[in-house]
């Protein structure tokens, strides 16, 4: 009987490297397109900002002859009750209407994505204040707060309406961020309302078959599907308010006395006062201070992004 030769096994596959990565090469024509917005952005906005910075550590007017003072105007800036005033007045009030308009434009974008008529034509009438100047809005509120609402205290009888309420140190506060929330909600609201209209109906059909309320719906579905919206609208916000002018310029002009001054008017203010180089530190401690805050929020937010 002849011996069998035993089936050799086959040999195992030799690994073999990974092709090499081709990286895509970018073609010459999209740097020369970039050009353009590079030079126009280094001239308008980084070139001017370091040359702020440089006549911050001197002793300009803006004008004539100037010598360096090293960081005098930095150490002068946190003992003058003025700018430490500005800062915060301009903190507390981008925290207060932040607040003020997530909550409402979050409301409103719930009640336009409902199943209500004439949605359509309510997104548009609730957009339209984003389309006006704040100059214009903050003069007719102006007038508004200043005649109107007092003479409507005075025939009802109510004292705190009856004087304006730009008038009050204590309560001017309280007009800029209605009419800042006013102009910055219908931004706010067509974030939410992408948010909302991404999230899918399937999620919602399973939640009334398992008897959830629309209080848990909105609580326990709505609100963490859309919590990245929310991120994206309060960096958004926050950072806008802090360069809050025009608006402010509109109702109050900075009053009573100090009371509604913020940092950019603070800093504006200084430059046709003959305080160019104190207030280009000011504006640099201000930079500094919104590029940490960016720090910090890109920090904590990181990886909840809506897209």
């Amino acid at each position: 009987m002849s011996a069998t030769t035993p089936a050799m096994a086959p040999a195992p596959p030799r690994a073999t490297a990974p092709p090499p990565r081709n990286r895509r090469r970018v073609e010459p024509i999209y740097y020369l397109f970039l050009l353009p917005t590079v030079i126009l952005f280094t001239l308008a906005i980084t070139l001017p900002g370091v040359i702020g910075i440089f006549f911050s550590f001197t002793d300009s007017i803006g004008i004539g002859e100037w010598s360096f003072n090293g960081f005098t105007n930095y150490i002068a800036l946190f003992s003058d009750p003025a700018v430490v005033q500005s800062y915060l007045f301009t903190f507390g009030f981008s925290v207060a209407t932040v607040l003020v308009v997530n909550v409402v434009a979050f409301l409103l974008a719930v009640g336009l994505t409902s199943k209500i008529r004439l949605k359509t034509a309510l997104r548009t009438i609730f957009v339209i204040p984003m389309v006006i100047s704040g100059i214009i809005i903050a003069y007719v509120f102006n007038f508004l707060f200043s005649n109107s609402l007092p003479a409507a205290g005075s025939s009802l009888g109510i004292p705190w309406l009856s004087s304006s309420l730009l008038a009050n140190p204590d309560l001017a506060w309280i007009a800029i961020v209605i009419v800042t929330a006013w102009q910055a909600i219908p931004g706010t609201l067509l974030i939410y309302i992408a948010g909302l209209l991404s999230v899918p109906g399937e999620v919602y059909e399973a939640a009334d078959i398992d008897g959830a309320s629309k209080t848990q719906q909105l609580t326990r579905i709505t609100i963490p599907l859309v919590a990245g919206y929310v991120v994206i609208n309060v960096i958004l916000g926050f950072k806008g308010f802090l360069n809050a002018y025009d608006i402010i310029v509109g109702l109050t002009n900075g009053g009573p006395g100090t009371a509604t001054r913020s940092v950019a008017m603070t800093i504006v203010q200084g430059f046709f006062g003959g305080d160019y180089a104190y207030q280009m530190a000011n504006a640099t401690i201000f930079f500094i201070v919104a590029v940490l805050i960016s720090l910090l929020q890109l920090s904590l937010t990181r990886g909840r992004s809506a897209f």
